[in-house]
């Protein structure tokens, strides 16, 4: 015999309650064995706290890192702009005065082998430049995450004690 079922059970998911009940009680259990003695665990607030302003600061670090990357490679494109207009303007100036189409030819070859190789560079010089700070940032926030896990972990040492 094939199975049947109804769109309402396929399509409405009802939450196990049972599940829902035995969570809470382990939840429960769990909590009120710190109070079997008659004392509550205490955190180290300050020391959470502390380590919260750690972790602004740091991200504020990455942040500064990263901004001071983005500014470099911003001046870095103007002055590879400003360096293009030159070029452009010089080549232009030796192109006119170029005689023949045939020497027209070989300068304007010369000039797309060092445009290109020009492009090539700024475009290395822009890339290290971004990674360069994006390291930078990087380690900052993977520096933080490990004091914070080590931190956090002694602080919960202390609470149990």
């Amino acid at each position: 015999m094939a199975k049947t079922t109804s769109a309402e059970t396929d399509f409405v998911k009802f939450p196990d309650f049972a599940q829902a009940q035995t969570d809470f009680n382990k939840w429960i259990n769990d909590v009120s064995k710190f109070f079997v003695t008659g004392k509550t665990p205490s955190l180290d607030l300050d020391g959470v706290f502390a380590a919260q302003r750690k972790n602004i600061e740091a991200i504020t670090a990455a942040n500064q890192a990263a901004f001071e990357g983005v500014k470099a490679v911003a001046q870095r494109q103007a002055d590879i702009a400003r360096s293009a207009i030159e070029d452009f303007t010089k080549a232009a100036k030796e192109l006119s005065t170029v005689a023949t189409p045939e020497e027209k030819f070989v300068k304007q070859t010369e000039l797309a082998k060092s445009g290109f190789e020009a492009a090539v560079a700024n475009l290395r010089d822009v890339s290290e430049t971004l990674q360069k700070a994006n390291v930078e940032a990087v380690t900052l926030i993977n520096r933080r995450v490990v004091d914070s896990l080590d931190e956090m972990k002694d602080v919960f040492a202390k609470a149990k004690k």
